[in-house]
């Protein structure tokens, strides 16, 4: 059966002689975590992937670790079950699906990133800006 092992082992591979950090590992793992449990925590997958934005916007700014996190959300197959199936609202399955799109240019072409506001700056101000008072 698909496990977070299985989807962090198709994910963190390295790039152009990057290896992925250690401390991704278990920022993905609780974002993870939180997609797939039931009910819902909106509050706290918030935060998580608040955690997550806010590390690769600062110290894992790698372009290793960005590719990671890319191929992660983009590539549900590993997963236990598929993110976009568990009933999340629209605004966190956008952000899910931006995270899984030009995330990976971050770092070699961040005017393609930037374009489709897939830097971790653009996509934490998104995650910011998430009602989840509803």
């Amino acid at each position: 059966m698909p496990s977070f092992a299985e989807a962090w082992a198709a994910a963190a591979r390295p790039r152009d002689g990057e290896t992925v950090s250690p401390e991704l590992k278990p920022l993905l793992h609780d974002t993870y975590t939180l997609v797939l449990t039931n009910p819902k925590n909106l509050s706290a997958l918030k935060q998580s992937l608040q955690v997550l934005l806010e590390y690769l916007a600062g110290p894992g700014r790698t372009n290793a670790n960005c590719w990671a996190v890319d191929l992660f959300f983009m590539n549900s197959d590993n997963w236990e079950s598929d993110w976009g199936e568990q009933g999340l609202p629209d605004e966190f399955a956008d952000i899910f699906a931006i995270m899984g799109g030009a995330l990976h240019d971050t770092v070699c072409t961040p005017h393609v990133a930037e374009n489709f506001d897939s830097v971790p700056e653009q996509i934490l101000a998104q995650v910011n800006r998430l009602d989840i008072t509803g």
